[in-house]
């Protein structure tokens, strides 16, 4: 009988004011929810980037590891050890620092990301990359990342009009610059701990930051033999390895790296605690629209209590308007977001994007607070009595 009689829909579209205001209330709680775990997902999604464009099946770092942008370097003799092993087919460094580079216009300087590593083959999966890794055999030769923010010039847009150029690195240290040529384009991206990269040789990273040593390096990639084990092999190796470094597959790799912004950095704790909070205002929205919706129709709902209706069927009322609500508030909350996460995505460069997932998270969350919030709204309704009504 529940639904045979659409008294919820009917209660909520009598007052079309009230009505429209109520799902204007979800739809802005579905969008604050929706930009909450947009930027927590860019958040992690853009600090693993580099980790899924590497080529290798495990990964060596040091046991100081924290994240890429705060890494630790250890002794590239750790590699010549692991290349011993069964199993393992070829080993690569990779040496990562932060330097800055000049504007070439405005001569600001901003913090760039500069990935070195040595030229016989690419260690990238990146198309651009895989392409042109040859270039850099040449000295002071690097790839721009025309991914990174645009606080570093027109360097990508010139390097497309065929202009030659050519741009300034300074080292957090040095007073003056070191000159490098633009050989080529790719696309990694920013992250929350990263404005942009380049992709240089080793010999010419070494130049840029003179006191480096080409001994400590910050990533050791192990590419394995054709039917090798993986798991074999670094238990193997974690085994007999120094206690110096640490042995990782992709997998554990990226969940390291996750796991640091989840629960090493403000940052971290301020997005889970904003999803957090944008439920429970959700849940108060609706439960102040409930709760005001069975105070104005409380003598109605007397009367079906008078006439032999159950508590059950008026508390199914409530929780079927629960539903409504919960679902016409979120397909316009929906479409704000996809507009919002492109703006998002076109200002800040991070990977800021609509998926399924995203959207039957919310889709789930927003009906689990209209059911919430219904419980609640509902005690009123379960104690009233049609003798003090009338």
């Amino acid at each position: 009988m529940a639904f045979n009689i659409p008294l919820a829909w009917l209660q909520l579209a009598k007052q079309k004011v009230r009505f429209l205001v109520a799902l204007a209330g979800i739809a802005f709680v579905a969008v604050l929810m929706f930009m909450q775990i947009g930027f927590q997902d860019a958040l992690y999604a853009s600090a693993t980037q580099l980790h899924k464009n590497l080529h290798g099946d495990l990964f060596i770092i040091s046991a100081q590891y924290k994240s890429l942008t705060s890494n630790q370097s250890f002794p590239r003799w750790r590699l010549y050890q692991a290349l011993g092993f069964d199993g393992v087919k070829s080993v690569s460094p990779l040496y990562m620092q932060f330097a800055k580079l000049k504007n070439p216009i405005n001569g600001l300087k901003f913090p760039m990301y500069v990935l070195g590593f040595d030229p016989v083959e690419s260690i990238f999966t990146l198309p651009d990359v895989e392409k042109n890794f040859k270039l850099l055999q040449i000295p002071n030769i690097v790839l721009f990342d025309r991914a990174a923010r645009p606080e570093f010039g027109p360097i990508a847009q010139n390097f497309e009009q065929g202009k030659n150029v050519q741009i300034e690195i300074f080292t957090y240290t040095a007073l003056i610059g070191y000159k490098v040529k633009v050989g080529g384009l790719f696309s990694l991206g920013p992250s929350f701990g990263v404005d942009g990269n380049l992709i240089v040789s080793t010999s010419t990273f070494l130049r840029i930051f003179q006191d480096r040593s080409a001994q400590n390096i910050d990533i050791g990639i192990i590419d394995l033999k054709p039917n090798t084990d993986p798991q074999k092999v670094l238990a193997s190796l974690s085994a007999y390895l120094p206690q110096d470094v640490r042995v990782v597959n992709r997998e554990d790799f990226i969940k390291f790296e996750k796991k640091y912004w989840a629960l090493r950095t403000p940052i971290g704790f301020v997005f889970n605690l904003m999803v957090l909070m944008g439920f429970v205002v959700g849940v108060i929205v609706v439960y102040q629209i409930l709760y005001s919706n069975i105070s104005n129709h409380l003598a109605e709902y007397a009367t079906l209590k008078a006439m032999g209706f159950k508590n059950k069927y008026l508390l199914s009322v409530v929780f079927q308007q629960a539903l409504i609500l919960a679902t016409l508030g979120y397909i316009p909350g929906l479409a704000i977001s996809m507009a919002l996460y492109d703006v998002a995505k076109n200002a800040t460069k991070l990977p800021v994007t609509m998926s399924i997932d995203k959207a039957v998270l919310v889709l789930v969350s927003a009906i689990i607070m209209c059911l919430v919030s219904g419980f609640f709204s509902t005690n009123k309704l379960r104690h009233v009595d049609p003798a003090d009504i009338f």
